[in-house]
């Protein structure tokens, strides 16, 4: 396990970085898909192939990944990790966690069926069940700041502007959206 002193000395020389020079911190991430048989689109990960499909509500049959819970996984993943982080950085000993990200979908949006549902999550909730004798100050101290610098979670509490880009043989055509 990394404590306070190791994540500076790994950390700091990369704040410094930053400061000097903003540009250095811009970094890209990217994810690849490729449609595959059926209804699915395979996404490349860390450790593999992740093949996602319909969701059952949507006629899938339950053998792909649904988008929707990788949103989820994601949006846990990294809330727990950014939180490990902020402990760690705090000096809070956090013994052992559970972070729970849930959501409620009306698929009827989805599937077109009322204009009246959304398309996407209705709400998101994000949980903690945290084995720590941290106060409950510090505990208050590292909800926020989990929260502040957690970058799944911030995306989608402010989603900001996105360009789809299609190209179709030679000819590429843009739009502008929101997440």
């Amino acid at each position: 396990m990394i404590d306070r002193e190791q994540l500076q000395a790994v950390q700091e020389p990369l704040k410094e970085r930053y400061r000097e020079d903003p540009g250095a911190a811009l970094v890209t991430l990217r994810a690849r898909g490729t449609l595959g048989e059926g209804i699915t689109c395979s996404v490349a990960t860390g450790r593999g192939l992740a093949e996602a499909g319909l969701h059952p509500a949507t006629g899938g049959d339950g053998v792909s990944l649904c988008s929707g819970d990788m949103l989820l996984e994601a949006l846990a993943a990294c809330a727990g990790v950014t939180m490990r982080a902020v402990a760690t950085s705090l000096g809070l000993a956090v013994d052992a966690g559970v972070v729970c990200a849930e959501g409620e979908l009306d698929f009827r949006g989805t599937l077109a069926v009322g204009k009246e549902a959304p398309v996407g999550f209705r709400s998101i909730r994000l949980s903690f069940e945290l084995e720590t004798t941290a106060s409950d100050d510090d505990l208050d101290t590292l909800l926020r700041l989990t929260e502040r610098y957690c970058v799944v979670y911030q995306t989608i509490a402010d989603p900001r502007s996105a360009a789809f880009t299609t190209s179709v043989g030679r000819t590429p055509r843009s739009t502008i959206g929101r997440f």
